[in-house]
């Protein structure tokens, strides 16, 4: 299976699926991805968590040194066949999933992403799995002017044991490039069903909604919101942005595209939020690339090809496809 994932890469050719908008690629002003990487430790056992020990050399998954740069390589080869696509690198790349600092220093240190000058954002939560979101950038193309996570309360005004969201300001480097925010989202998930994780999501919503709608008290008019949700662009939690950010998934949503698949069928859950000033001038796009696809053996058509398949190592890169941004 892993001999055939880097045929593939070497071979099969780009697409995207299907877009709402065609893009104008040369007219790009910049461009700002998603993707949730699944559970992408690095192989030390540090004892911080069960899933730390899991993913580790001697856990249960064998996640080893050498499965850990297949899966650094993986993820930058995509990120680079985006690029070729739009026909530039993308500008600002929002992940969810990673354990800490070290694996995204792996990521944009020690493979072909080293040539691009990204540097990383990220700041470790309360996560109990031990996974945060982060935040990579190309300093050639921006520069941070501040950064901050913010924890997710709830009802009860206790700090709940998710991810936080990533606050990054950022500085545009060159003429046309405009200063924005970028906001970096997990939100919780599913797990125990839908009327008992639904208030952690509404609690997340309320917090990113709170924060937008202080941002742009504090003058930021330029916003974007970006993440892995765990609900549609039709949620009861999506709603808490009306009136605050704009959705661009949902024409995706509606024509029935998503990011993860389960049982046979797409689901949109990797969204993006951008403000008024940048509704009018951006489109989204779900990254449909070959080599992150394999034959879904449930129900016709593909799924993602994930880094494990139960127990057993798979060799692909992640259980989301990535999203992208493009602003004109």
């Amino acid at each position: 299976m892993l001999s055939l994932f880097f045929i593939s890469i070497l071979f099969c050719p780009y697409f995207c699926q299907e877009k709402t908008v065609e893009p104008a690629y040369t007219d790009i002003s910049f461009s700002v991805m998603f993707w949730n990487l699944e559970n992408f430790f690095d192989w030390k056992d540090s004892g911080l968590s069960d899933s730390d020990r899991e993913f580790s050399s001697s856990g249960d998954r064998r996640w080893t040194k050498s499965r850990f740069y297949t899966k650094c390589n993986a993820v930058a080869k995509a990120i680079m066949w985006i690029g070729d696509r739009y026909g530039r690198m993308p500008d600002i790349i929002g992940l969810a999933e990673v354990e800490n600092s070290f694996v995204v220093r792996s990521l944009v240190g020690s493979t072909g992403l080293r040539k691009y000058g990204y540097e990383a954002v990220h700041y470790e939560s309360a996560d109990p799995r031990g996974i945060d979101v982060a935040l990579i950038y190309r300093t050639d193309r921006f520069r941070c002017t501040g950064s901050r996570p913010h924890k997710i309360y709830g009802k009860d005004g206790k700090i709940l044991q998710t991810r936080d969201i990533l606050e990054v300001q950022l500085e545009g480097s060159e003429k046309g490039i405009p200063g924005l925010v970028v906001l970096v989202n997990h939100h919780p998930s599913k797990y125990g069903g839908e009327k008992v994780s639904v208030t952690g999501r509404m609690s997340a919503m309320m917090t990113l909604a709170t924060l937008s709608d202080s941002l742009r008290n504090a003058g930021y008019v330029n916003i974007v919101a970006i993440g892995d949700f765990n609900d549609t662009p039709d949620s009861r939690a999506a709603s808490c942005l009306e009136g605050i950010l704009l959705d661009k998934s949902g024409g995706l949503f509606k024509s029935g595209k998503g990011t993860v698949r389960y049982k046979g069928k797409w689901e949109m859950i990797d969204l993006m939020f951008v403000s008024a000033a940048l509704d009018s001038c951006s489109h989204m796009d779900i990254c449909h690339i070959p080599f992150l696809l394999e034959e879904d053996t449930s129900a016709p058509g593909k799924k993602p090809f994930r880094t494990y398949s139960g127990p057993r190592y798979n060799g692909g890169a992640s259980d989301h496809l990535p999203v992208i941004g493009i602003f004109y």
